[in-house]
């Protein structure tokens, strides 16, 4: 089941992570709703959160409660996002993302062509917030 998400984690597409261990990773995605908005994905390929142990889905959670703090910091937004929507990518995903109003919970609304800069600079605000936090040993370079 080799998925795009899986050929970013290898490194052989280009991917803006955030965070990275040994199971998980956390990069932007390239239609996002809010500027900010971010995926974690486990290293492993597995297609459907129904099909992940109990332990493994709690330590992706646990992760994007931590994506979500640093993207609220980051982006100054009240509210974090979370969903799961898996019919995209065959690859469990959590996605996370800054949350001003009830709309930006509609992924079909994302934005298709976000500008290079625009990436960058969400990137290096989310890292930077992780940092502040406290996560830097998770942070890539």
């Amino acid at each position: 089941m080799a998925s795009v998400f899986s050929a970013i984690i290898e490194g052989r597409l280009p991917g803006r992570f955030v965070w990275a261990d040994d199971e998980f990773v956390a990069f932007l995605t390239i239609a996002p709703v809010t500027q900010g908005h971010t995926l974690i994905v486990p290293r492993r390929e597995i297609d459907q959160w129904q099909d992940v142990d109990g332990a493994t889905f709690a330590r992706l959670n646990a992760h994007a409660q931590t994506i979500g703090q640093a993207v609220r910091k980051a982006f100054d937004a009240p509210r974090a996002g979370l969903l799961i929507a898996g019919l995209e990518v065959p690859h469990l995903h959590v996605h996370v993302f800054p949350a001003f109003e009830l709309g930006d919970f509609n992924i079909s609304g994302a934005d298709p062509n976000p500008t290079p800069e625009s990436l960058d600079e969400a990137q290096a605000k989310i890292k930077q917030a992780l940092r502040d936090l406290g996560h830097g040993t998770n942070v890539p370079d």
